[in-house]
């Protein structure tokens, strides 16, 4: 064996360590990541959390999520907006992100490319203005749902308007939303991201004495229908989805609030 061979070996063996080292801290760090990710935060009402259909579930500073693998989504996303996160302060849009937390791994934001679909956030980065991280947490792609895009600015948008209406008026609402994952839905993308046929979002009020509940369901479609045209039983969800939203409520208070669909306790105007 010349010389000019070992030489070639020992710098082949030279560059495969250098690599399986890299590989090895790449994998300790993601390994660190997904663990951070199961731990709930202080700032997660853990209270309030729904059941988990996927067996999922990440937390992060600003809110938790139920991933689901096979719809390359979240089944939900859940977050308190609190009266003191509101504000009206614009931070820089950043780049969407894959969300390392995501065991099973989060999809590609390249999936939405020239798809004709938006990005469209569940947990919305204009509830999380109040610092610049739980702003730029929204833009994880474990947080965004294809939409339409006259949908998503449109009656979507003015629901994500009167949920803030709410959450000063009451001093704060649990929020819990995201896509019905079932049935015959388009995909996108090479990851075959679903594209929800039916968009929910579920509330809940414990801090004006008395407890009260309200759940919207609608149609993934432009619509100039007022909002309380929406709404619907929690049961009504609970059904399409699998999810148990409240369960950690007392039984008779949790069946009374789920099977109402009156929004006569939560103001329109």
């Amino acid at each position: 064996m010349t010389k000019k061979t070992i030489y070639s070996l020992i710098a082949v063996l030279i560059i495969l360590g250098i690599y399986g080292y890299e590989h090895f801290l790449t994998e300790k760090e993601t390994t660190a990541i997904i663990e951070q990710g199961s731990t709930v935060k202080r700032t997660t009402n853990e209270y309030f959390l729904p059941t988990s259909t996927t067996g999922q579930i990440v937390h992060h500073e600003g809110y938790s999520l139920s991933y689901s693998e096979p719809h390359e989504q979240a089944e939900w996303v859940a977050y308190e907006l609190k009266k003191s996160h509101l504000s009206n302060t614009n931070f820089k849009r950043p780049y969407f992100e894959i969300d390392k937390a995501v065991a099973t791994g989060a999809a590609h934001w390249k999936n939405y490319k020239k798809s004709g679909y938006d990005r469209g956030h569940l947990c919305p980065a204009g509830d999380k203005r109040y610092s610049q991280s739980a702003h730029d947490e929204t833009f994880l792609t474990s947080n965004i749902s294809p939409q339409e895009h006259q949908f998503n600015s449109g009656i979507w948008n003015t629901l994500e308007q009167k949920v803030r209406y709410w959450a000063r008026k009451y001093d704060g609402v649990f929020v819990i939303t995201g896509g019905i994952l079932k049935g015959q839905m388009e995909t996108i993308g090479e990851e075959m991201v679903s594209v929800p046929n039916q968009f929910y979002k579920v509330l809940i009020d414990t801090n004006t004495g008395t407890t009260k509940v309200i759940a919207f369901l609608m149609p993934h479609e432009d619509s100039k229908k007022p909002l309380y045209e929406f709404v619907v039983a929690v049961d009504d969800i609970e059904k399409l989805t699998g999810i148990d939203f409240f369960s950690e409520l007392d039984d008779d208070m949790e069946n009374r609030l789920e099977a109402s669909n009156s929004y006569k306790d939560w103001s329109f105007k």
